[in-house]
């Protein structure tokens, strides 16, 4: 089997990674908070907000790697941006083949 192309999607407090080749299910991370999930990927890290919490998931897997509570601001929505810039075209399809790669295994695993 080809190696996938995630989408993910943020939905009622869940981030869910999708096969883009037939929708199928690749993993499920559950935040909490409520109904809209804010999802971002700067092409090596997928960033998630809900409730006004950040959260960094590992894209291949769905595992949280940290999360701030943003505490003092409230629970309205988030909006997020990176600084990182990919160096050039072919750094981002170099970083895109690696996380293809980890999500084919992800679903072989499943």
């Amino acid at each position: 089997r080809n190696q996938p192309h995630l989408l993910f999607v943020g939905i009622h407090n869940s981030v869910i990674a999708l096969d883009t080749r037939d929708g199928a299910e690749v993993w499920r991370t559950k935040l909490g908070g409520m109904t809209f999930v804010n999802v971002y990927w700067d092409g090596e890290e997928l960033f998630a907000s809900a409730k006004g919490e950040v959260a960094s998931l590992d894209p291949r897997t769905g595992q949280l790697h940290w999360r701030n509570k943003l505490k003092g601001l409230g629970t309205g929505l988030v909006t997020l941006a990176t600084t990182r810039a990919p160096s050039s075209q072919s750094g981002q399809n170099v970083a895109a083949e690696a996380l293809r790669q980890a999500a084919a295994a992800a679903v072989a695993a499943s």
